[in-house]
């Protein structure tokens, strides 16, 4: 500690995540409660108190912090737009690019060897240390040789898959390459008859299935399953006609007061 410091306040709230409690907040200010949370719009982040604003673990409950972070900026801009005498839930454009990052035949400008090691597993302090000494840190890192695999391990999780289907000749090239089996080419169907002849089974059915349009060979599809992609570009790199393409996708999210450059797109 380098120094304490004293800061009037009328009021100290807790913030120790464990759980959402408002007795606080009058019942008869004319806000909204959902049992003991108030009712926030999620597009806005406002309660039905008009001047009120809630984002994070006090509106939705537990999640990570960059849901809160997004949340905080939605409220911003609420904020800003309230201050500002416009709707509150007129907001910004969300805009988006794609660029390839092919350099030449399976060249790339960004580091895209596959490597199939497994998430390093995190040390903790021992059990029985942890009440003995309640304030120390129970996660201990990892060490420098642990820090460099786990590095190695990137997915590019920000190049995306794209694919062309009129210069697909179905050699089902990328198919035999793919470490995690999450491409298919079938015949068009119901949903529940596709998901059926897939290369690996889809245990995520929450996430949807990527289709192509029907390939000029013989009218199948190429379905791409998202869930279990790792963005490792082998299919592109083994394509013979550059039907599969890498290209970074850069995602402009605007924040209250600043305006995203018109010339995104």
């Amino acid at each position: 500690m380098i120094d304490t410091v004293l800061l009037p306040c009328d009021d100290v709230i807790l913030a120790i995540g464990q759980d959402n409690g408002f007795p606080w907040i009058e019942r008869d200010l004319g806000m909204d409660f959902d049992g003991d949370v108030p009712v926030v719009d999620k597009t806005t982040m406002r309660s039905s108190l008009p001047s009120v604003f809630f984002g994070g673990d006090s509106a939705f409950g537990p999640k990570n912090i960059i849901w809160a972070v997004e949340q905080a900026h939605q409220a911003a801009i609420s904020i800003h737009n309230l201050c500002q005498g416009l709707a509150v839930d007129e907001r910004p454009p969300v805009l988006m690019n794609l660029m390839s990052k092919a350099m030449g035949l399976g060249q790339w400008s960004y580091h895209n060897d596959y490597n199939p090691a497994h998430r390093q597993k995190m040390t903790h302090v021992e059990l029985t240390n942890r009440f003995r000494a309640l304030d120390i840190e129970v996660e201990l890192g990892f060490t420098a040789e642990q820090t460099a695999r786990e590095v190695q391990r990137c997915l590019n999780c920000d190049i995306e898959t794209v694919f062309s289907a009129p210069l697909c000749i179905e050699c089902d090239a990328c198919i035999d390459v793919c470490p995690v089996q999450c491409l298919t080419i079938t015949a068009d169907g119901t949903e529940t008859d596709v998901r059926a002849r897939l290369s690996a089974p889809a245990v995520n059915p929450a996430q949807s299935l990527f289709a192509s349009s029907a390939l000029p060979q013989t009218g199948r599809l190429m379905i791409k399953d998202e869930d279990l992609c790792v963005h490792c570009g082998l299919c592109a790199e083994r394509c013979p006609t550059a039907a599969w393409d890498m290209q970074k996708f850069t995602l402009l999210l605007p924040t209250a007061g600043v305006a995203v450059p018109m010339g995104a797109h």
